[in-house]
């Protein structure tokens, strides 16, 4: 896992900040700022499920880490009146596991499923019955004195929350009644979230500064509180708390993220296009070797936001880096750049 300052995920690093990061999650959808089109779908959805007193459908959520599936999980819980039990793919290794998760849950209850897409095969086919007829198919005993035995489940709603939609089974896929993506954030409401989450942790911060946080959080609310609790501890020690323009500049300086968000890794990949590929197109493979990265991690971290801010382009025959880029890293593009972006 890439231990970054701008690292969507959650590292040892944050372990610390685990108890602040819950009390900063929205918990109903007048608090959940951002995600409008979801939002009204969802909340039609359940509407209807109350006025029928049923569950709600499956539910996928997917998107780049970071913008607020799990809280989005908790939101729909919340707003449903249901209790909500929390797991991830990799968690749930036999068939046993899923059983016991599932024979414990009532009627109207939630299962998240994080990292679904890393769900073990033998247990995804299990899930498939589960999750269409709510009933659970299970083997007792070995060879010839093996039973089946099925089991009749409350109804239950899955939401599975996925990165990677790709990597799904098409079978499990398509019991998902409603799939949804959750899209990066507009600057204006990062600085919503800034402002929010300011207030549950007691910081002032100005306007300008939230705006500044804003255009270097990646877009991403994740970011935006992780910046903006490094940027409190800055303004603690070398100001009297409050964060304005110039200390957030000096503090986010330290930090080496740079005006549209970028920090020394992203630069890196930037320039390694550059310098030994004149600009690109680069395969995958080639680019994963050259930053030393895997080649996960290049398509879920570092090329979504990339390609939001148009710094990277994807073609039929790699990665390239755009003109936008050049001038962001102050680079003069070559006639060797040019000749070799058209090869």
């Amino acid at each position: 896992m890439i231990d970054r300052i701008v690292d969507e995920n959650e590292t040892d690093n944050d372990k610390p900040d685990i108890e602040i990061e819950i009390s900063l999650r929205p918990k109903d959808f007048d608090s959940y700022i951002g995600q409008e089109r979801l939002k009204d779908n969802l909340k039609l959805a359940i509407q209807a499920a109350k006025k029928r007193d049923e569950p709600l459908d499956h539910i996928l959520l997917h998107g780049p880490p970071g913008l607020g599936k799990t809280t989005m999980a908790t939101v729909i819980a919340n707003e449903m009146g249901s209790q909500i039990r929390v797991t991830s793919g990799p968690a749930i290794e036999r068939a046993g596991d899923l059983a016991s998760l599932l024979t414990n849950l009532s009627n109207g209850d939630i299962l998240f499923i994080d990292e679904i897409h890393r769900l073990n095969r033998s247990v995804e086919e299990i899930l498939y019955s589960a999750m269409e007829d709510f009933k659970l198919d299970i083997m007792l005993g070995k060879g010839p004195s093996a039973k089946s035995l099925r089991l009749d489940l409350p109804r239950f709603t899955i939401i599975g929350a996925t990165t990677r939609t790709g990597d799904l089974a098409a079978p499990l896929r398509d019991r998902f009644g409603m799939i949804n993506r959750l899209e990066f954030y507009q600057l204006d409401e990062i600085e919503k979230i800034i402002h929010r989450a300011a207030k549950i942790l007691n910081v002032k911060i100005d306007d300008k500064a939230a705006a500044e946080l804003a255009k270097r959080s990646r877009l991403t609310p994740r970011i935006a509180n992780r910046l903006l609790k490094r940027v409190r501890d800055y303004a603690d020690v070398n100001g009297d708390g409050m964060i304005d323009l110039d200390l957030s500049h000096k503090a986010l300086g330290l930090l080496d993220i740079d005006e549209l968000g970028l920090d020394m890794s992203d630069r890196r990949l930037l320039r390694a296009i550059i310098d030994n590929y004149g600009g690109g197109p680069v395969g995958l493979e080639t680019l994963a070797a050259l930053t030393s990265e895997e080649r996960g991690t290049i398509e879920d971290f570092y090329e979504p936001y990339l390609m939001q801010i148009g710094l990277i382009e994807r073609t039929p025959r790699g990665r390239k880096v755009t003109a936008k880029a050049y001038r962001h890293l102050n680079i003069t593009k070559t006639k060797t750049d040019k000749q070799s972006s058209l090869l």
